[in-house]
C-alpha cells in the first residue's frame, strides 16, 4: 500500500491523532514550523501520566507530519525545575533531609537518592531515561537553564509591562486572602534561596525591577525580574513559555481546563496566540483516585514493563484519551491481547482501516510483522497464562515444551516476541493469578459433562486442529443440557483453571495437548483441586 493511499485516507480518518492534527493545520505559516510541547514538574518521580502526555503528543505530531510532510516540527519536553519544592513526596528516601529545603527551587534541593547534583537533576534524568527507552524524538528543556541564560528575559519584561492587565485576569480567580499576596513574579530570595510568594510593592518598568518586603526581617528588597532572579507564577509562567517559544500545540489534563483558559488570556495579553490542544482525562489508581507524583500511587512504568510489552502500555494510553481510566495490574492482560489482535489485523486492512488501527499510531506508521503465531494460530497472553496455570510452569522452558510439541522446530530464537510474551505471562501469573487461584469441584451435571468430554477427546487425533477440538467441547456442553453454553465454558474455567474466564478452550487444549488436557480433567473429577 502506497504512502499516497494512506495519506488520502488520513485526511478523513476519525482516529483522534488525525483529528487533532487537522486542527493544527491553520497555524502553519510560510516557511514556519510547528512546535509541540509537553510539561513536567520534577517535584516527584515521573509517572505514567507524564509518559502518556509525551506519547499522545508524539502521536499527534506524527499524524500532522503525515498530513503535512513539508512542514518541519519539533517537540519540546519542558521541565519546570525552577519551581519550589512545596512538599516532600511520599515515595523518596531521606525525606527529613528534603524538609530542610522546602521553598527552594528544585535545582537547589539536594538529591535524596544521592545520585545527582539536585532533586531536579535526578528526576529530569529519570524522565529522559523514561522517554529514551521508548525512542521518542524530543528536545529537553530546563526552566532553570532558560531563566538563568536570559532566554526568557524579553517575555519577563513584557510581563512586567503588562502587570496590571495580568492582575485583572488573575485576581478574580483567587480567594480574598490570596488576592492580598498574589503577584505574577516570585522573587528568589538572595539570602535564603527560597522562591518567595510575596506581594510586589513597587515596580520600575524602565529598569526591569520590582520591590518587595523580606518575609523574615521586613527589609525592603529590590531585584531584577530577569536573569533568573525571579520566577513567574505557574499560570503566568505557562503563558509566558507559550509566547516565548512560539508553542503551537500542548495538551493537558482535564483538571487544568480552567487554568488553560486563564493562561490563554495571559498569552494574548503578551501578544501571542495560545496553542491548540485538548484536555485529556486522568488516570486513576486501584481505588479510583487520581495518580500523583508526590503520593506515588498507581502503577509505575517499570511495574507495567515487568509484566507486559511497551506496546501494550502504549495501547492503553492511546485508547479513549478523553475517558478516565483505572490504571492497575488487572488491565494488563486485556491490553496485551488487544494489541496483538490489532497488530495481526493490520496487514489485511484497507488504508482507511489502517489509519484508525492503534498500531499505526503506536509504531509511527510502521508496525512490525506479527511474531506470536505458530502455524497460523496466534497465541495470546490469556492463553499463555492458562498454560502456566494448567502446567504449574515455573519457567519458560516448560511453556516452550508444549509449543514445540504443537509445532516441532519452533524455538525462542525463531519467535523472540513470543518468548518475551511467555516471560511476561509467567511473571504475571505467579504475582497476580496464582495467589488467588482456587479450583472448585464440579457439580454432578458438570462431572457427567466432563466424563463425556474425555471420551470425545479420546476419539480425536492427537494433532486435531483447534476448531475440531472446540466443536467437541461445544458438543459435550450441549449433550449435558447446558441451555447457555456460556455457563458450560465458565464451569470449565472454574473447575479446571480456577478462573472466571479464560481462552478459547479448543485453542487451549490444542496447545496444552489432548492427553495433558484429559489428565487435567481427570484430576478435577478425582477431587485433586487447588
Amino acid at each position: 500500500m502506497s504512502d499516497t493511499q494512506l495519506q488520502q485516507a488520513a485526511l478523513l480518518s476519525k482516529a483522534w491523532p488525525f483529528e487533532e492534527a487537522r486542527r493544527i493545520k491553520p497555524r502553519v505559516s510560510v516557511d514556519g514550523e510547528i512546535i509541540f510541547q509537553t510539561g513536567y514538574g520534577p517535584s516527584g518521580l515521573p509517572h505514567l501520566g507524564t509518559f502518556a502526555e509525551v506519547l499522545r503528543t508524539s502521536m499527534v505530531r506524527h499524524a500532522f507530519s503525515m498530513l503535512n510532510p513539508d512542514v518541519p516540527t519539533r517537540l519540546i519536553c519542558f521541565s519546570d525545575d525552577l519551581d519550589a519544592l512545596r512538599s516532600v513526596p511520599d515515595n523518596v528516601p531521606n525525606a527529613s533531609m528534603l524538609e530542610e529545603h522546602l521553598g527552594k527551587p528544585l535545582t537547589q534541593v539536594p538529591d535524596p537518592f544521592e545520585t545527582h547534583d539536585s532533586f531536579a537533576a535526578h528526576n529530569n534524568a529519570r524522565l529522559r531515561d523514561f522517554l529514551d527507552r521508548f525512542g521518542f524524538e524530543y528536545e529537553f528543556a530546563s526552566s532553570t537553564d532558560y531563566y538563568l541564560s536570559g532566554r526568557f528575559d524579553d517575555v519577563l519584561l513584557q510581563v512586567l509591562r503588562s502587570y496590571d492587565e495580568i492582575m485583572k485576569v488573575m485576581l478574580p480567580t483567587l480567594g480574598e486572602e490570596r488576592q492580598k499576596s498574589y503577584a505574577p513574579f516570585l522573587p528568589i530570595c538572595p539570602k535564603s534561596g527560597k522562591v518567595l510568594m510575596v506581594p510586589i510593592l513597587e515596580r520600575d518598568v524602565e529598569q526591569g525591577l520590582i520591590r518587595y518586603q523580606d518575609p523574615d526581617d521586613g527589609t525592603l528588597m529590590e531585584t531584577s525580574v530577569v536573569g533568573g532572579r525571579c520566577k513567574l507564577q505557574w499560570k503566568v509562567d505557562w503563558a509566558a513559555r507559550w509566547a516565548a517559544l512560539g508553542i503551537d500545540y500542548e495538551m493537558a489534563g482535564k483538571d487544568l481546563i480552567d487554568s488553560l483558559a486563564l493562561s490563554g488570556k495571559i498569552c494574548r495579553i503578551l501578544g501571542s496566540k495560545p496553542p491548540a490542544g485538548f484536555a485529556y482525562e486522568l488516570f486513576l489508581d486501584a481505588n479510583g483516585e487520581k495518580i500523583s507524583k508526590s503520593r506515588g500511587n498507581g502503577m509505575t512504568m517499570d511495574e507495567w514493563l515487568r509484566y507486559a510489552s511497551p506496546e501494550s502500555l502504549a495501547l492503553f494510553v492511546y485508547r479513549e484519551p478523553r475517558r478516565a481510566k483505572r490504571l492497575y495490574f488487572d488491565v494488563i492482560p486485556r491490553n496485551v491481547d488487544e494489541y496483538l489482535a490489532h497488530l495481526d489485523a493490520y496487514p489485511k486492512q484497507s488504508a482507511k482501516d489502517r489509519t484508525v488501527n492503534p498500531v499505526w499510531h503506536i509504531h509511527s506508521g510502521n508496525p512490525p510483522e506479527p511474531d506470536v503465531s505458530i502455524e497460523g494460530a496466534r497465541l495470546d497472553f490469556q492463553l499463555l497464562l492458562n498454560l502456566v496455570n494448567a502446567s504449574n510452569a515455573s519457567n519458560t522452558q516448560t511453556l516452550w515444551g508444549f509449543l514445540e510439541c504443537y509445532a516441532p522446530g519452533v524455538s525462542p530464537e525463531s519467535h523472540p516476541a513470543l518468548d518475551s510474551l511467555a516471560h511476561y505471562a509467567l511473571a504475571y501469573y505467579h504475582d497476580f493469578v496464582a495467589p488467588h487461584r482456587k479450583r472448585r469441584a464440579p457439580t454432578p451435571k458438570e462431572a457427567s459433562a466432563l466424563e463425556d468430554l474425555i471420551e470425545r477427546l479420546q476419539g480425536l487425533s492427537p494433532d486435531a486442529d483447534a476448531k475440531t477440538v472446540q466443536n467437541e467441547v461445544y458438543a459435550a456442553g450441549k449433550a449435558a443440557g447446558f441451555e447457555e453454553l456460556r455457563g458450560w465454558f465458565q464451569a470449565l474455567y472454574e473447575i479446571l483453571l480456577g478462573e472466571k474466564q479464560g481462552p478459547r478452550f479448543g485453542s487451549f487444549i490444542r496447545f496444552y495437548g489432548i492427553e495433558n488436557s484429559i489428565a487435567l480433567i481427570r484430576d478435577a473429577l478425582d477431587g485433586r483441586t487447588s
